[in-house]
């Protein structure tokens, strides 16, 4: 959405003159020194048409700017030939330089969001502040948090790049045929090209209990649930691929890892004294990868037999159940056949832990 003069005006006159001067001057420090360059001076330095730029800046997810906008630095200026130069020496096509790109505006703005409310939520229940003075006073702190805070996203980039190259592109043949026993190749999911244990977890009577809650408490229950999701499946070898309000959707490489994972994910929160239960089911099967999401029928089956899980039970298809057969970790337990939109008749199979401990979370 562009920006007008006229907005930034009105926003700034609801601010303290001396506030107004603190954030330009923090401004000023993150962006690498003073908003002195138009979008045409960019372009042209970048060595892109307008239009190509302005694809550029939208999938970095910055907002349009005028002409006579003096929107961008000299740091701006250099950063942004690094997806242009990529694409001339060959090592990008463009639509994949703005794919990756829009991948690193999209996760950086979410990022950001989580990070702010996270420091403004901690100085307001330690430190007493209103949510007011706390945003106010977060601008004081930042300048101390940029480079610690940078070093660990580079940290963790880094490692989550060694780990996704490992897990969808070295190992992702060995998975394919890993999923072939008890497949003829005519399933919904057979042209896809990684196999995947695909889990939802749902809280049981999130929508009743969010309505009798203030802000505070609905937004611990969330954090909390969200925390402890994350937990054990990082603990469990899974992704956690997102979260949707009451429900996260995970996948392990192995049905072995989802199975596991899954069952931790039903005993932990039967044992939260804070948490509702949740209803968990997973699906051994074939899956697309796009975006950072995962698609296809193994997603969507998947999430119908959450919806068809009792509170506190996990439940399986008949095929993932053959997968896991044989390990003595596993006791199955099989439903009576259901018909499910989009599958027509399915076989549920209840999932419960045999012997061994299982997930052990610290």
């Amino acid at each position: 959405m562009e920006q007008t003069g006229g907005e930034d005006e009105s926003r700034a006159a609801a601010v303290p003159e001396e506030s107004r001067r603190t954030a330009k001057e923090l401004e000023s420090f993150l962006l690498g020194g003073e908003r002195t360059l138009k979008r045409r001076e960019v372009a042209a330095g970048v060595g892109l048409s307008l239009y190509s730029a302005r694809k550029l800046w939208r999938a970095l997810g910055m907002p349009n700017f005028t002409d006579d906008d003096l929107a961008f630095t000299l740091a701006d200026l250099e950063h942004l030939k690094v997806m242009p130069r990529l694409v001339r020496e060959g090592v990008l096509t463009e639509d994949a330089a703005l794919s990756v790109t829009r991948a690193i505006g999209q996760m950086t703005d979410r990022m950001v969001v989580w990070q702010v409310e996270a420091l403004v939520e901690d100085m307001v229940s330690t430190q007493g502040m209103s949510d007011a003075e706390a945003r106010l006073a977060l601008v004081d702190l930042i300048p101390d948090l940029v480079a610690p805070l940078e070093e660990m996203l580079v940290y963790s980039w880094r490692r989550q790049l060694t780990a996704g190259v490992q897990r969808l592109a070295l190992r992702a043949q060995a998975g394919l045929e890993s999923s072939a026993p008890g497949r003829d190749g005519s399933e919904d999911d057979s042209p896809l090209p990684l196999a995947r244990a695909v889990g939802f977890a749902d809280l049981v009577s999130y929508t009743s209990l969010s309505r009798r809650m203030n802000e505070k408490t609905l937004a611990q229950m969330v954090q909390r649930f969200e925390n402890r999701c994350a937990e054990i499946i990082s603990v469990g070898g899974g992704r956690l691929v997102k979260t949707i309000g009451d429900e996260v959707l995970y996948i392990a490489e192995t049905p072995t890892a989802g199975a596991l994972i899954s069952l931790a994910m039903a005993r932990e929160f039967a044992e939260d004294e804070i948490l509702p239960e949740c209803r968990v089911a997973m699906v051994w099967g074939r899956v697309l990868s796009r975006l950072g999401d995962i698609y296809g029928p193994t997603v969507n089956l998947a999430a119908r037999l959450t919806a068809l899980a009792e509170p506190g039970e996990v439940l399986v298809d008949d095929v993932t159940a053959k997968a896991l057969a044989g390990d003595e970790r596993f006791v199955f337990t099989p439903r009576e056949a259901q018909t499910v939109r989009g599958f027509g008749e399915i076989h549920p199979v209840t999932l419960q832990a045999g012997s061994g401990p299982g997930i052990v979370l610290d």
